[in-house]
């Protein structure tokens, strides 16, 4: 059984970006291995440079990749891996700003704001990750008075910003016949938000992940789900600087074909990856099989490459957000869409 491994994990919030830099510097753990042999040898001089090679990853919520590839037998990379977990694809892509890390994957909501910053974010998206949208939602506490998305109305409504959380809820308030402004917003990160649910200091939550597991732990019961809102296309993001690296761009497309393979071995070992999801994220196993179980059967998890209706969702969403009167112009979500991996990658559909 893997325990959980946490010196890796980094307690951020967005506005500490000082504290950011220096706690990816010192809570990085990595692997150096030689992948195991099936084709030619290597040189002993193509090895080292192999080796030579790193790709900083960034987890978001808790080290699913890190430890899914080890357990999946998949780790045996032939270049260097540092990972640190994040509590927000808002704060991987804030990390990836800095050039503190050259992958990591979102929802399609960060990307966009990331990409107002001054040197447009220093990313780009070059795949999409098919995945659940399950775990997505606006939940109240036990014994709350509110039984409806209206009811919010003048409510104290805790989301994550810039991230799935802040748009499903506005997609709620609006087909609600309600908006912004008719809430009391407080903008948490997802600990600080189910905290302050949980003490009765807001109304409401929306949010995601292990915050709406835990929250329902707390007895707390789901108002909304945005398992229909939300398209299921998750973003990998990587560097600028990655990018323009042929040995971290030939690196990054072996990494995704491992997230695949171990994708492959989770749908095969279902109950082994359960046990390790709830060893790291703290609930029943039970719990987490069948939140694993549900989520595959909603939407199987894949790395594919990008496509036009991936693109044009993610415009949806940026406008979305523009005609809520959050950008002052419309964002033109294809400047930051690459690729550079396209020929690479398993194409939307495929098996």
């Amino acid at each position: 059984m893997i325990r959980p491994n946490r010196h890796y994990s980094l307690p951020l919030t967005s506005f500490l970006s000082v504290l950011l830099l220096l706690m990816i510097s010192g809570c990085s753990t990595g692997t150096d291995n030689q992948a195991s042999g099936t084709g030619t040898t290597p040189t002993a001089a193509s090895a080292a440079s192999d080796r030579d090679v790193t790709i900083r990853v960034g987890q978001t919520g808790w080290g699913n990749l890190e430890l899914g590839l080890k357990a999946a037998g998949l780790d045996d990379t032939p270049y260097k891996v540092t990972y640190n977990v994040f509590q927000g694809g808002n704060l991987i892509l804030e990390a990836m700003a800095a050039n503190q890390l050259d992958f990591g994957v979102t929802s399609e909501i960060p990307p966009i704001f990331a990409s107002q910053a001054a040197n447009g974010g220093n990313f780009k998206i070059i795949a999409v990750q098919q995945g659940s949208t399950l775990n997505q939602e606006v939940v109240v506490p036990k014994g709350s008075s509110i039984k409806s998305v209206a009811d919010l109305n003048g409510k104290k409504v805790a989301f994550v910003k810039n991230t799935t959380a802040h748009y499903f809820l506005l997609k709620m308030l609006e087909e609600a016949g309600l908006t912004w402004s008719d809430i009391s917003p407080v903008e948490l990160s997802t600990a600080d938000g189910l905290s302050a649910l949980i003490s009765g200091k807001v109304d409401a939550l929306a949010s995601y992940g292990n915050a709406i597991i835990s929250a329902h732990q707390n007895e707390a019961t789901t108002l909304a789900s945005a398992k229909d809102i939300l398209s299921g296309s998750f973003l990998v993001a990587a560097s600028d600087q990655a990018l323009a690296n042929e040995e971290q761009k030939k690196a990054l497309v072996d990494y995704l074909e491992r997230i695949n393979k171990f994708n492959d071995w989770a749908r095969a070992n279902k109950d082994a990856w359960a046990q390790i999801t709830a060893d790291n994220t703290h609930q029943p196993v039970e719990q987490a099989l069948k939140t694993y179980t549900d989520g595959e059967a909603q939407r199987p998890s894949r790395i594919v490459a990008i496509s036009d209706e991936a693109i044009k969702s993610e415009q949806d969403v940026a406008d979305t957000f523009q005609q809520a009167g959050i950008f002052e112009q419309a964002v033109d979500v294809s400047t930051f869409w690459s690729d550079a991996l396209q020929d690479q990658l398993p194409a939307p559909g495929s098996q």
